[in-house]
């Protein structure tokens, strides 16, 4: 017992104790016996109520699924499954109109509308990569990605390819004519910016709406950099003649600077791989290095050492010549792990791991008092609260629950009441259906709801397993139930009051090296009254925020408030393949999708705790892969299992077969293990095959219980 400690009956993981002893407690005013006493009783009193959730989720599930085999070769009644559903409690009444009362909100989530970043905190490299995306440079993201073509001698080059430069140049400078208009001429004219008597001067023109200047840096008559906004986002004009850049810029323009990743999720679920103490207390320093402003991180790149902190402020000259200060990183949120899961890092007095989401949110809490405090000068919420996301709830008892939580945690460590901001993740069957209750429940909290595809869909597969065979997923994408869910989400947003106080948001686009399609596409994101969407990365963000430039997202939501609510019908139809019959060059080409997907993930997870990265899918196209991702994929083949669209015979085949392909596409990573060269010693590979293969058994189809379950095998044997 000598890697444990006793604490108020339980027992504790030794590094985890000294964490919290050495790092976590210092400068709160929280001692040590009160923390332990704290969390013991919170434990104690929640963790049962917590098991009888998890129950009540089987339960329901059980009963669907015995309805639904009922129902066999008899003809679909739409409102007899809605009678059904509420007649079970899974469907709840919707209670009268009201309005969220949430105080205490910054404006980066109530009013400021841009991308939002998720990132992995257990990787400080990443994590402080996505804090400090606030600002990104416009020139350097369009330089780099495929947004500026490489036809025509555009060409990215290992030397600056000047051609390619110009394209960059005058695209930034059709973005500034577009938003930030002069009255004469455009932004590629002008010879000079000047500030005369508050107001900017370009050359012998101004700004069509003068307002837009809100600060500058340098001398009046030779500024450095010019600041403008537009619907709410600032972009900077930063200009030095001695640039190799500005020297070419007939008004010394070196880059335009775009306020980009608004908001960052330091994520601590579905894109990290924790497991035990060690993997916790990794994720738990990260963090509080982030709220306490000193995190760092000292890595190689490009034969130089090279420290990462957190950015500083980002000081101005308002246009009166006061002083304007803006933060220099994104508003952070914190993404818990949702009530599924329990952690061996402590046990309780009954010898129990304890409940993972209770024990996050207990240590986020404090996490978030050395924010709090003022102590830091890099401070993250200006308005006094601390951000947590919640993930995977099922409907509105689920939400109760964890309000009585966040409850506990304020009482407990002495924070004033609705400190902790609640952000209800709406991806699951349960939560959508019933998301009007879910969010009267933390109307006093609430400051996020958003829409999540791939958990969506994969909680959609498990629920209806028994309905029949499932379409193909690239199908399931074009089925009428999901664009209902979208504006189901956002129709509720705007019906509670979220409008200004809240953030209502959409989903990631998973493929960081396609931005050219993002920028065609992602646009639809504010266009359907949405203040935040995810994006894969910096360079993402810096991109993703023209869209707010191009839709005013307040005015979008205000035009769409009074619209007809979607329809519940749609979001309740089951989007199954029905008496179609796939050829088997369809079949198999879906297989070989899937398994292949699964492979290239789960091996880097199991192998080495990769929780996200960009993962070759099949046509090796890199595609962000979390564990939403690998829920769908399992649980669409499951479905097929089930149901003989396939076998077990021609599964087992295809993970072999793809991977060798998934070996082949990570043959430069010194530290990949191969799958193929022995399938019964892989654990990875073992891994991924449970997760088809006893897919159907897992609670809500999640991937956890699986791979944390072969990720401790893999740690325990060191290999």
């Amino acid at each position: 017992m000598s890697d444990w400690i006793k604490k108020n009956g339980m027992l504790v993981a030794s590094e985890l104790g000294k964490f919290v002893e050495h790092d976590l407690i210092v400068d709160t005013g929280i001692n040590l016996d009160k923390f332990w006493t704290e969390f013991a009783s919170i434990v104690q009193d929640l963790a049962p109520k917590n098991k009888v959730l998890l129950s009540k989720r089987e339960e329901l599930q059980n009963v669907i699924d015995d309805w639904h085999r009922e129902q066999k070769g008899k003809e679909f009644s739409s409102s007899a499954y809605k009678s059904f559903l509420s007649e079970i409690g899974y469907l709840l009444p919707e209670g009268g109109a009201f309005q969220i009362t949430t105080t205490n909100v910054d404006p980066e989530i109530a009013t400021i509308a841009g991308p939002q970043l998720v990132v992995p905190v257990t990787n400080a490299r990443f994590a402080l990569n996505a804090a400090n995306a606030r600002w990104g440079s416009l020139y350097d993201a369009l330089y780099g990605t495929d947004v500026i073509d490489s036809e025509e001698g555009k060409e990215i080059s290992s030397d600056y390819n000047s051609v390619r430069g110009a394209a960059v140049v005058a695209y930034a400078t059709d973005f500034l004519d577009t938003f930030t208009p002069l009255l004469t001429g455009r932004h590629a004219d002008v010879s000079f910016y000047s500030v005369v008597d508050g107001i900017l001067q370009a050359g012998d023109t101004t700004l069509v709406d003068t307002t837009q200047f809100v600060g500058y840096q340098g001398e009046p008559n030779n500024p450095s950099a010019i600041l403008l906004k537009h619907n709410g986002l600032h972009i900077e004009i930063q200009i030095n003649r001695d640039h190799p850049i500005g020297s070419e810029s007939r008004s010394g323009v070196k880059d335009i600077v775009m306020e980009a990743a608004i908001t960052t999720i330091q994520d601590m679920e579905d894109s990290v791989a924790v497991v035990d103490a060690e993997d916790k207390v990794l994720a738990y320093k990260n963090l509080l290095g982030l709220y306490r402003g000193d995190l760092e991180d000292t890595f190689e790149k490009q034969g130089s050492m090279i420290t990462r902190r957190l950015n500083s402020d980002r000081e101005f000259r308002s246009p009166n010549g006061g002083k304007l200060i803006l933060s220099g990183r994104s508003l952070m949120l914190v993404r818990n792990v949702g009530h599924l899961m329990t952690n061996s890092s402590v046990l309780d007095q009954n010898g129990n791991e304890v409940p993972e989401g209770i024990m996050d949110a207990f240590f986020t809490g404090v996490i978030g008092l050395h924010d709090l405090s003022g102590r830091s000068q890099l401070t993250n919420s200006k308005a006094g609260s601390i951000y947590i996301v919640k993930p995977k709830m099922h409907g509105p008892q689920e939400v109760e629950f964890t309000c009585e939580l966040f409850a506990r945690v304020e009482g407990a460590i002495d924070l004033p009441k609705n400190t902790l901001k609640l952000g209800i993740m709406d991806e699951e069957r349960r939560t959508t259906l019933n998301l009007k209750e879910c969010v009267r429940i933390a109307n006093e909290r609430v400051v996020f709801i958003n829409t999540g595809f791939l958990d969506r869909t994969g909680d959609e597969i498990h629920t209806s397993m028994e309905a029949g065979p499932f379409l193909p997923k690239s199908e399931i994408k074009l089925a009428r139930w999901i664009e209902a869910y979208e504006n189901w989400n956002v129709d509720i947003g705007l019906e509670t009051g979220m409008r200004g106080k809240s953030q209502i948001g959409k989903g990631m686009w998973a493929m960081p090296d396609e931005m050219a399609q993002m920028m065609d596409s992602k646009v639809s994101h504010p266009r359907a009254g949405a203040n935040t969407a995810w994006v894969p990365s910096p360079t993402a963000a810096t991109l993703h925020a023209i869209h707010y430039h191009h839709v005013d997202v307040s005015s979008r939501q205000e035009e769409l408030i009074n619209r007809q609510r979607a329809s519940m019908d749609a979001i309740l139809e089951i989007p199954l393949l029905g008496g179609r019959n796939l050829s088997e060059d369809e079949v198999q080409l879906e297989l070989d999708n899937n398994c292949q997907g699964i492979l290239g993930y789960v091996v880097r997870w199991v192998d080495q705790g990769i929780g996200c990265s960009k993962v070759p899918d099949i046509n090796n196209v890199g595609l962000m892969e979390d564990r939403a991702t690998l829920r769908i994929s399992s649980q669409h083949i499951a479905n097929w299992l089930y149901h003989g669209v396939c076998n077990e015979e021609q599964v087992m085949e295809t993970m072999k077969r793809m991977s060798g392909v998934v070996d082949e596409q990570n043959t430069n990573d010194p530290n990949y293990r191969n799958m193929a060269d022995n399938f019964g010693a892989s654990l990875a590979f073992s891994a991924a095959c449970d997760l088809v293969f006893k897919g159907r058994e897992q609670p809500s189809g999640y991937t956890e219980p699986i791979l944390h379950a072969r990720r401790q095998e893999t740690k325990a044997i060191g290999v």
